[in-house]
């Protein structure tokens, strides 16, 4: 493919434009991959990568060394930081060969190349639209494989056939297609599974980072769900994979099987204000419990008849989904803290449906800790506007229980203990179990409504004579 050129002006950090453009010695270095796609896509860039032709290791270190503090623990890939101050960091990177030598994405072997001409080092790059070259003395863009056409038709298409010796440049792919909102090329999909074997050969934790990407920066999640399915990768996630050809009612789902629905589900999400403003772990967290939520409809859909008519039915499922998002995460090896989060989003996301009681409110505050039912409320609406050609109307029921929330001060927190363990320490109790056995039935009772305040823990605590009090401190108790 001929080489194109076009004009175009890249707005770099002050610094790196002068180094890249005042350096002698630097004449043959260019801002390389996901900073000049997002440039071209009108994103303001962050991380910018400059590859560098003509130089070794040593040389191109020591042109670097007089704009800041060197970091040389990329030696073995060709790979120097430069840091000219805080937050400003540069990975500057020389031209390298990789040669498949085993399984895994650890299994290549690479070699420093510096003579390497820019059409084959480009060549190496996983997608069209990440193998674009920026000259910041030019201020041009140069493309080598077809991907200014392909990033301007909102195309993904493998750059070359060294695309199979990285197999997760496929997962690579489902969250590039779903942030950037972009169609594979027919040959990427078929190039896909064709290796879509070797995704056991990835580590857990590489397959995790591009499920989160996803999972926190989509715009259209459903595309890269789609390509999952189409590409045969799918097969690797079987609690998504099954979700395909589970039927639905139809009077409740119009939209299709549960797949479908999760696909609707996860592209609505993505348009609420709450998930494009939250923090990124929560955007992660309610992304996944999105995804999740009806993982427990396989093994619990069934036809019924209900009120005389026959009704496809699945009774439980939030219960049941719950050990199946587990196993799914447990498999990304994702943290503790995400997974916390997530579980009880699936197992209560149809807690709208029943009546938002003070007492019923309390309750799945307290059962969805740590997260919140904010939280909740979230998820459920991308349940609920996921059903089209249904109105994009949010139920009465999902406002009553977001205002009884809010009534009650646990929209964005759990209930928290009236009664304290130390209360009864200052009463004169003893450390021990029978501690925590008062201080959990009172919780319990606080969460029923029993009472609302310090002085009223100590009447209820009066009134229960079953508890494991000893007399010295009843007698205190009674004297308060």
């Amino acid at each position: 493919m001929p080489c194109i050129t076009r004009s175009f002006e890249i707005s770099l950090p002050e610094d790196l434009r002068s180094i890249l453009r005042h350096t002698p010695g630097l004449d043959r270095a260019y801002v390389v991959g996901g900073g000049v796609r997002d440039a071209l896509l009108g994103r303001t860039g962050k991380d910018f990568d400059v590859e560098v032709f003509g130089h070794n290791f040593e040389s191109l270190g020591k042109l670097l060394s007089p704009f800041g503090k060197l970091d040389l623990v990329g030696r073995s890939f060709g790979v120097v930081k430069l840091t000219t101050g805080p937050g400003r960091t540069y990975d500057f990177s020389l031209p390298r060969r990789d040669s498949k030598t085993g399984s895994g994405h650890k299994g290549f072997e690479t070699t420093v190349d510096p003579s390497l001409d820019l059409p084959s080092a480009t060549a190496r790059r996983d997608f069209t639209i990440n193998s674009l070259l920026y000259d910041p003395r030019g201020a041009q863009i140069i493309d080598y494989h077809g991907g200014l056409a392909d990033l301007g038709n909102k195309v993904l298409r493998h750059t070359s056939a060294a695309f199979v010796e990285d197999p997760l440049r496929v997962l690579r792919g489902m969250q590039f297609i779903s942030r950037f909102d972009l169609v594979p090329a027919p040959e990427t999909i078929e190039l896909c599974r064709q290796i879509a074997s070797s995704c056991s050969e990835l580590p857990a934790e590489r397959i995790r980072e591009e499920w989160f990407k996803w999972a926190s920066r989509s715009v259209r999640p459903s595309a890269g769900l789609r390509f999952l399915s189409d590409t045969g990768w799918v097969e690797h996630f079987p609690e998504v994979a099954q979700l395909r050809g589970v039927p639905q009612d139809p009077e409740w789902h119009p939209e299709g099987d549960v797949f479908v629905h999760t696909l609707h589900c996860c592209d609505a999400l993505a348009n609420l204000t709450q998930w494009q403003q939250a923090d990124e772990e929560s955007r992660i967290v309610w992304m996944l419990a999105i995804l999740a939520h009806d993982f427990g409809k396989p093994g619990t859909t069934r036809q019924e008849v209900r009120l005389g008519k026959l009704r496809i039915v699945s009774p439980e499922h939030e219960a049941a989904g719950g050990p199946l998002a587990q196993s799914f995460l447990d498999r990304l090896k994702a943290p503790h803290d995400i997974t916390a989060r997530v579980l009880p989003l699936v197992t209560n996301h149809l807690a709208h449906l029943q009546a938002s009681t003070d007492r019923a409110v309390r309750r799945l505050a307290n059962r969805l800790r740590p997260e919140t039912i904010e939280g909740l409320c979230v998820v459920m609406a991308a349940d609920c506007l996921g059903r089209p050609p249904r109105p994009a109307v949010l139920p009465q029921t999902l406002t009553d229980l977001r205002n009884k929330a809010a009534l009650l001060c646990l929209q964005n927190q759990a209930p928290k203990n009236i009664f304290l363990g130390r209360h009864l320490l200052e009463l004169g109790m003893p450390p021990g179990r029978e501690v925590g056995t008062v201080v959990n039935a009172a919780f319990e009772a606080q969460l029923e409504g029993e009472f609302f305040d310090y002085a009223g823990a100590i009447q209820w605590l009066k009134s229960q004579m079953d508890l494991p009090i000893p007399p010295e401190v009843r007698t205190r108790l009674n004297a308060l």
